[in-house]
């Protein structure tokens, strides 16, 4: 699946940061590569923050994607930083 505009969202914006949410059914390995985030170039900047809800259809992961860098309308994001832990119950 491709990247939709209306699964990203902000939450927050002071000071030239923005603080988005996002959500897929897509796996956090393919909204981590070079050019998924495309469609939002005009939006995202340098050093924004992402928190994403990944692969909600199937096995859910979440995290933080930084945004690393957004030229000529290419954005990429940093790996996704996973937040909570193992549900060993």
């Amino acid at each position: 699946m491709a990247f939709q505009s209306k699964d990203l969202s902000v939450l927050a914006y002071a000071n030239g940061f923005t603080l988005w949410h996002f959500t897929t059914t897509d796996a956090a390995t393919d909204v981590d590569t070079t050019g998924y985030f495309n469609g939002a170039a005009d939006m995202l900047r340098v050093g924004d923050m992402i928190l994403a809800n990944t692969d909600t259809d199937g096995t859910p992961a979440a995290g933080i994607l930084l945004v690393a860098s957004n030229a000529a309308h290419v954005v990429d994001v940093a790996n996704l930083t996973p937040v909570g832990a193992t549900d060993s119950d």
